[in-house]
């Protein structure tokens, strides 16, 4: 049976905490064995995944996306390719449109990535180049398999310069830009500095402060962090940015704070996997 979308949503949000606290090592959370090696594998898995980059295809990533929907739409997935395939000029960039809604009406981006981009090349303009921008983007965040993601992090950096041709002034394509160097490649300073330029026109940008927040935990700048995502939440209050103001608080050696942000993450996921390890670092932090 088809995973509803609040399924997915459930899903996605309880992974998405959960990669974040690995990738970051913090103390207190995470203990990582064998780091060398680790970032050694790491480092090779980037090289790889940039080289194979521009070979990526749609069918990469469709195939592994259709087992994660039902048989009957994938069925009907299928049937459109087919006639994609088969089709030429406006008639083609019409079945790569459908293709590409179809995919995101199953909450499967990186699929619906490779469709708007062809929906981009055929009538480029700001609009359906930032669309697949930011569906490349969704993709490497959510894909498990690392060679393809960073194939697709390239693919975002790409078309998001494609968006910033045609608006060299878009906050968007520059935080969405700013994310990609910052998150799945070996220059994340270049990333960074596009955040901080995008914050400097828009102060309370929620994602552009969110993934500062990430990148100050990551350097263990844990008061910074603190100030990041207390913006997000004066923006958008999201059980994501209370739990990493709880994370940061934990390693600040504010518990109170961190018990209280923690307590707001599970209040407003109410999922059961996010609970059972809320409910886990709370215990921790009251005795």
């Amino acid at each position: 049976m088809m995973l509803k979308a609040k399924q997915y949503i459930a899903i996605g949000l309880v992974g998405l905490l959960m990669v974040v606290l690995y990738s970051l090592d913090i103390k207190g959370l995470v203990k990582q064995e064998n780091e060398g090696e680790q970032q050694a594998e790491m480092q090779s898995t980037a090289t790889a995944g940039g080289a194979n980059a521009a070979a990526l295809k749609a069918e990469d990533v469709t195939s592994v996306s259709k087992q994660m929907i039902s048989a009957s739409l994938a069925a009907d997935i299928e049937k459109l390719e087919k006639q994609a395939k088969a089709a030429d000029g406006t008639k083609k960039t019409e079945l790569q449109q459908q293709l590409a809604t179809k995919w995101d009406d199953v909450n499967q981006p990186a699929a619906a990535a490779f469709y708007y981009e062809e929906v981009a090349k055929a009538n480029p303009n700001y609009a359906n180049w930032l669309k697949t921008a930011d569906r490349y983007s969704e993709g490497y965040q959510n894909y498990a398999d690392s060679t393809v993601t960073v194939g697709l992090v390239q693919k975002a950096i790409e078309a998001y310069n494609k968006a910033l041709e045609f608006d060299k002034n878009s906050l968007d394509a520059q935080t969405g830009l700013g994310v990609a160097y910052v998150s799945g490649t070996q220059n994340p300073m270049q990333g960074i500095q596009l955040l901080l330029g995008v914050v400097k026109e828009d102060p309370k940008n929620q994602k552009a402060n969110m993934n500062l927040g990430l990148f100050s935990m990551k350097s263990g700048q844990f008061q910074k962090a603190v100030e990041r995502f207390k913006t997000v939440l004066e923006v958008k209050p999201t059980p994501e940015a209370w739990f990493y103001l709880g994370t940061s608080y934990e390693n600040l050696g504010q518990k109170p704070e961190a018990v209280l942000a923690y307590t707001k993450a599970k209040e407003l996921a109410a999922d059961p996997n996010l609970t059972t390890f809320v409910d886990r670092k709370i215990k921790e932090l009251s005795n």
